[in-house]
């Protein structure tokens, strides 16, 4: 995050990979939960869940959610390619994708996109849907979020620990320059906010109007390039029912292995 890898939600569609960002790690706590519960110790013991001592209602609703974000990124993704050669404005409110800001714009230039506003804004809506979940997270766990987040691997704790300190030094700004910096996981900037006690109302809004800009950007970049970049985007949905079948193949495979890595860890 509207997709929270925004890795978006960092800019343009690095961001909808925010939207499964922890689906893994979710997974392996999964794991990790069953052999401490068969060592003797309850699931919620684990030291690497984010929460300190026996979660309450609220901690098990936020982890649920972190865990559908994931869920829903993996059932949208193979969509993603059919949507955007149905209409780019269907998959602009799925998941505000930058490719239906890129056809959109490009529309714009060709003269016959009258309503590319609306696109623009159910495209901001979209992409910062879940972004509150993180928020949450901060707010209920402190840094205990950020180093799930950060533990999934080398990489993202080199770029979990840039966007630590882009929120430590900027505050609030951060949350808007989060959406133009490429590769900064943005849920540790929501939730170092969340932490830091951020009010609700003033999160969504500057996330908001981070995300709007952003948007707006493929608009224009869509705008700028023109029939070029319609092209692109026509080549794309011709052949969209192949790379959706290529895109579930790959995420069983990667599933499949991601288990076989669990299973002999």
């Amino acid at each position: 995050m509207g997709q929270p890898a925004h890795e978006g939600t960092a800019p343009a569609d690095t961001e909808d990979l925010d939207t499964a960002h922890l689906d893994g790690a979710t997974a392996s706590r999964e794991v990790e939960g069953e052999e401490a519960e068969a060592e003797g110790k309850e699931w919620w013991e684990d030291p690497r869940m984010p929460w300190k001592g026996k979660p309450g209602r609220a901690d098990l609703w936020c982890w649920g959610a972190i865990s559908l974000i994931g869920i829903y990124g993996l059932v949208t993704l193979p969509l993603r390619p059919i949507l955007l050669s149905l209409n780019p404005y269907a998959l602009a409110a799925v998941n505000g994708s930058s490719i239906a800001m890129v056809d959109i714009g490009a529309d714009v230039k060709l003269g016959d996109e009258p309503y590319w506003w609306i696109g623009m804004l159910l495209a901001s809506l979209s992409v910062i849907k879940f972004d509150w979940i993180f928020w949450w997270a901060g707010r209920l766990w402190g840094h205990g979020i950020i180093e799930v987040i950060a533990g999934r691997s080398r990489w993202a704790a080199r770029t979990a620990h840039h966007a630590e300190r882009l929120a430590h030094r900027f505050g609030a700004p951060a949350l808007f320059l989060v959406w133009f910096i490429p590769f900064i996981p943005s849920a540790i900037v929501y939730a170092f906010l969340g932490n830091a006690r951020m009010k609700l109302r003033t999160f969504l809004l500057i996330d908001f109007l981070g995300a709007l800009c952003n948007r707006a950007v493929y608009v224009y970049l869509g705008y700028r390039i023109g029939e070029p970049a319609k092209d692109v985007v026509n080549l794309i949905s011709k052949y969209s029912w192949y790379i959706s079948i290529a895109l579930i193949v790959g995420i069983f495979v990667s599933s499949a292995l991601r288990a076989r890595k669990q299973a002999a860890a």
